[in-house]
């Protein structure tokens, strides 16, 4: 998955580089630039020094030292003065010049903190949606793995609004919220238990011994009964198309190339070169899910597709819930909904095979 959302101690990130948020001196300070510069060792320091500063905006380069990556990336983002003074802009530069400093130096992977969001005080809604908007821009030219490292899963991370939007939809049909319990046992064991059975039961439960008695050729001749295959041979040959098949028709359908479909997705290429390849691959549900939003489908198109790689929307899913809340409406930007998907603790769209 090109951009991911993770909980993580970003000096304990084995990546090519981490993205330091550090004040104009670049000497050190406090939050995640004390603790990059502690975990790296006093050779970091000696280094920044030979850098006179940085640039509010801007971003320069040193090697990793005692981290466990190959550089970090230092960068000094915008104080929250009302949004009023150019932070916005700041704050994209922040991220824009960090990526072509990783890329410029060959770097695979790069993990940032939420830049701005502590002691300088950008809202972290606000600053959530510069990175992750900054990031996708940069990902749809570059193949390079971004982790964007928090300490929390906070539903502050998303707008209160949606949070809460979200969380009225999951209620409404979690089919957990619903359910009476106590009157669901009840239910089950008066139905399982021999001694369950109310007055009559047994005239009222319907009867299958005939039907497991009655041959193949009566059953299928029986009014309205579904047309069933003469032998395994036919049934095998009725097989309707795969996953990847039906998905390479969606992409071409929509006019969009398989890179745009991919990086939509936010789908890593070597793994969209293996459903392409195989007629039969089977995805994880995330990154069906994942195509689904892509494509832009709608409800009853996603739960096709998402047929063909052997998953059904569940109301007893928080997961599926969401994404069904997002879909419905039409909402399709896969990167607010992944935040929204870390904010209720759920697995990220393109997260696994």
């Amino acid at each position: 998955m090109p951009l991911q959302i993770i909980r993580q101690d970003i000096t304990k990130m084995h990546c090519d580089a981490i993205v330091n948020a550090a004040n104009n001196t670049l000497l050190g300070g406090g939050g995640v630039d004390g603790m990059i510069h502690h975990a790296a060792g006093p050779e970091l320091q000696e280094e920044c020094m030979t850098l006179h500063g940085c640039e509010t905006g801007q971003a320069k380069i040193t090697k990793g030292y005692a981290l466990p990556c190959r550089y970090v990336i230092h960068t000094v983002g915008p104080i929250w003065q009302g949004g009023g003074f150019g932070e916005r802009e700041l704050l994209t530069s922040c991220y824009r010049n960090s990526l072509a400093l990783a890329a410029a130096y060959g770097c695979d992977s790069v993990a940032f903190p939420l830049l701005s969001s502590g002691i300088f005080g950008y809202p972290k809604a606000e600053a959530l949606r510069v990175a992750t908007e900054t990031i996708k821009e940069f990902l749809a030219d570059h193949d390079m793995t971004v982790y964007l490292t928090v300490f929390g899963r906070k539903s502050y991370l998303i707008s209160s609004e949606l949070y809460s939007d979200v969380r009225s939809y999951i209620d409404d049909h979690y089919v957990d919220t619903h359910m009476d319990r106590a009157a669901e046992s009840s239910r089950r064991r008066a139905l399982f238990s021999p001694m369950g059975k109310s007055k009559g039961a047994e005239k009222a439960a319907p009867n299958f011994a005939p039907m497991m008695s009655m041959s193949y050729d009566a059953a299928v001749a029986m009014p309205g009964a579904a047309p069933m295959a003469a032998s395994l041979e036919d049934a095998l040959k009725a097989v309707d198309e795969s996953f990847s098949q039906m998905l390479l028709r969606k992409i071409d359908e929509s006019g969009m190339t398989d890179a745009q479909c991919y990086k939509k997705a936010n789908i890593d290429r070597k793994l969209f070169s293996k459903i392409r390849g195989d007629v039969n691959y089977k995805p994880s549900k995330p990154t069906a899910l994942a195509f689904a939003v892509a494509l832009e489908l709608s409800l009853g198109e996603t739960k096709d597709l998402l047929m063909k790689a052997g998953y059904a929307l569940s109301r007893s899913s928080k997961f599926d819930i969401i994404l069904e809340y997002f879909i419905s409406r039409g909402q399709y930007d896969i990167y607010q909904i992944n935040e929204t998907l870390f904010a209720f603790d759920q697995a990220l769209l393109g997260s696994l095979n």
